[in-house]
């Protein structure tokens, strides 16, 4: 299956929602901003290195390195949504997230502090 590729200004629009939701017009379901936010980062930093997966609503690899081919990949990282969306937005740190437990991330390569909060386009 090909996606369409996330647009700068898609991910601008959803970063001003995330960042102030009543300035920002009609509600947009967290499932969207999830997956606009999450094709995003794999966009920037492509590979096949960690998957990271936001259930039920999207997953995806990411970051240049050793690719897997069969079964879990050597490093997966995992949270709910509004983990994410915390994480995504800035309201939310990697450390204090991964120390709440609000993150599961194994593997060498599964630390995201560097990408995230994601800087607008």
């Amino acid at each position: 299956m090909v996606r369409r590729a996330v647009t700068a200004a898609e991910v601008r629009t959803a970063l001003r929602r995330l960042a102030d939701p009543a300035d920002a017009g009609a509600p947009v379901p967290a499932r969207d901003l999830v997956r606009t936010t999450l094709r995003w980062l794999a966009q920037q930093h492509p590979g096949h290195t960690v998957e990271i997966r936001v259930p039920p609503f999207a997953a995806v690899q990411a970051i240049e390195g050793p690719r897997h081919t069969r079964g879990t990949p050597p490093n997966v990282v995992e949270m709910d949504a509004a983990t994410w969306l915390d994480l995504v937005s800035g309201r939310l740190s990697w450390e204090g997230a991964v120390a709440a437990g609000r993150v599961n991330a194994s593997g060498l390569r599964a630390d995201l502090a560097a990408l995230l909060p994601l800087a607008e386009p």
